[in-house]
């Protein structure tokens, strides 16, 4: 088919591969324009960019599609279909009709639950032990169109948002390709009433930690957080990232540095502490990150 591709993101970069490795004709690559980044703040070329460049493929990245000449290209590249993941943009009306059959979006979540920007965090957060991929036939809406194909995986209690996004991303390559594959044989399905939920975009203000919850919800939290941006607490003054963490045993005063694991003691139950990370250093696991700082039992957290 010749496709238009539409992402930004690392977690479409395994899609568009994918897309090229079937054979399909990449008419062009849309995604975001190069930001600022790095201590220099020089233009960085988007994941999806870059890989494009690679590939030899056309790129676009209009700020936005809502002027007539950038709408006008667009239907002039004459593709049968546009794949959206991860883009960025909204898509007005005209750009969804321009393809003859439309727009597919592959979604990080089981639709209709977790609609919006930050899926993948939200179910881990959330505590929801399923989650997947939906190719979902695009319309004015976010993310209310009907699904074309689905695809589950659990969510397992060691899991991150950034081991989740691999996973979700390699099997909304997958589930791509077989949705092109057998696209005149899919059946849309109208995404029901009942179980909508919107993962709204997440803001820095909810990563600290509050210890005074149950160790299950602070768990959700750290792994939800996890690589960005990055759950935190404060250790005898010291702002410190935790980007792993599992249930364990014990019982004190919530924030309270159980045994030298560490161990920290929530609203109820409690947490040990596998990987942490401290201002302008890499991420460590605890044994090491304990060798250059230390957290002493009984310290309040």
């Amino acid at each position: 088919m010749r496709i238009v591709f539409m992402g930004t993101p690392d977690f479409s970069v395994p899609i568009l591969d994918r897309l090229v490795n079937d054979g399909h004709d990449i008419a062009a690559v849309y995604c975001q324009p190069p930001r600022p980044a790095g201590r220099g703040k020089k233009d960085r070329p988007s994941p999806v960019q870059a890989r494009a460049s690679e590939l030899g493929l056309m790129v676009r990245h209009p700020v936005s599609l809502r002027s007539d000449e950038e709408q006008a290209a667009f239907a002039n590249l004459g593709a049968d279909i546009a794949v959206v993941v991860a883009y960025g943009l909204i898509l007005p009306q005209v750009i969804l009709a321009a393809p003859v059959h439309g727009c597919l979006n592959i979604h990080a979540s089981l639709l209709p639950r977790w609609r919006g920007a930050a899926p993948i965090h939200r179910a881990i957060m959330a505590g929801d032990t399923e989650t997947g991929v939906c190719i979902m036939q695009m319309e004015a809406g976010l993310d209310t169109g009907p699904v074309l194909l689905r695809r589950e995986t659990p969510i397992f209690s060691d899991d991150t948002t950034a081991i989740l996004h691999d996973r979700l991303a390699e099997l909304g390559a997958e589930a791509i390709s077989t949705a092109l594959a057998q696209l005149d044989a899919l059946v849309p399905e109208p995404q029901p009433a009942e179980g909508v939920s919107y993962a709204a975009k997440i803001d820095k203000a909810e990563a600290r930690i509050d210890w005074a919850q149950p160790a299950r919800i602070v768990d959700q939290r750290i792994r939800g957080l996890s690589p960005f941006p990055g759950a935190w607490t404060e250790i005898d003054g010291h702002r410190i990232k935790v980007l792993m963490s599992r249930i364990a045993t014990g019982d004190g005063a919530a924030g309270t540095v159980l045994d030298d694991k560490p161990t920290i003691a929530c609203g109820k139950g409690a947490v040990e502490l596998l990987r942490l990370q401290r201002g302008g250093k890499g991420a460590q696991d605890a044994e090491t990150f304990l060798r250059g700082f230390a957290i002493t039992p009984g310290t309040q957290l």
